[in-house]
């Protein structure tokens, strides 16, 4: 029972941590963010096994790497010297429809992760590629030449109104009253559209939301 209820305080506290440290994904870290990530799960891990740790062994060094996060990040957004330190330069790969091999080698990327990364965003052809950037964060940013990139309205002079912010209104059968406000209705308007749709009361509604074209999507349980 001990263990139990260490691990679940240990556990609350990671989240909490990393929640404070900021919302990146796990493929979006920067290297100094990985670190320090892993190594507060290894310092979790060793009160969790060990019951005669004392809890606080394990909290204290968790909040030191939180902090020193934290600090490195202020930093690296204040000074650019401090961001190329610690988090490095975007590296150009290809160029002008042609493959950068000396910084391929210096980056230790090779011809087949980076043919992967090019299908994976729609991309077949190197000719078709002006720039390939990969970034700090290890992902592949392409910039397509002009004649291969994807033709968009404004090319074809087609005027379109402006997308919206998509709003839930009702999520499992729970009106969310501040999104239902900020869409511009009101419960009036809610009632007539679950009528519409034959439904009486908002308990029998799965899902409904308001669309970024500004419709009315609904779902029923």
């Amino acid at each position: 029972m001990i263990v139990f209820i260490r691990t679940i305080i240990l556990y609350a506290f990671v989240v909490i941590a990393m929640r404070i440290m900021g919302k990146r994904q796990i493929g979006e870290l920067q290297p100094f963010e990985l670190v320090i990530a892993i190594m507060m799960s290894e310092l979790a891990a060793i009160p969790m096994q060990d019951p005669g740790v004392p809890l606080v062994y394990g909290i204290i060094p968790i909040v030191t790497l939180m902090l020193i996060e934290i600090l490195l990040s202020f930093i690296s957004l204040k000074f650019n010297w401090a961001r190329k330190f610690l988090c490095g330069s975007p590296s150009i790969i290809i160029e002008h429809g042609k493959i950068n091999e000396e910084e391929m080698r210096k980056q230790r990327f090779n011809l087949t992760d980076m043919m992967e990364e090019l299908r994976i965003l729609g991309y077949f052809n190197i000719s078709d590629i002006e720039y390939g950037i990969l970034e700090d964060n290890g992902k592949l940013s392409i910039i397509p030449k002009a004649q291969a990139s994807n033709v968009t309205k404004s090319d074809l002079n087609i005027k379109s109104p402006e997308n919206k912010l998509p709003l839930s209104i009702i999520l499992d059968g729970e009106l969310l009253m501040e999104n239902l406000v900020l869409s511009g209705h009101d419960e009036t308007w809610l009632q007539k559209k679950l009528k519409e749709k034959k439904i009486d009361k908002i308990e029998d509604v799965f899902f409904a939301m308001i669309d970024s074209k500004g419709e009315f999507y609904l779902q029923k349980r």
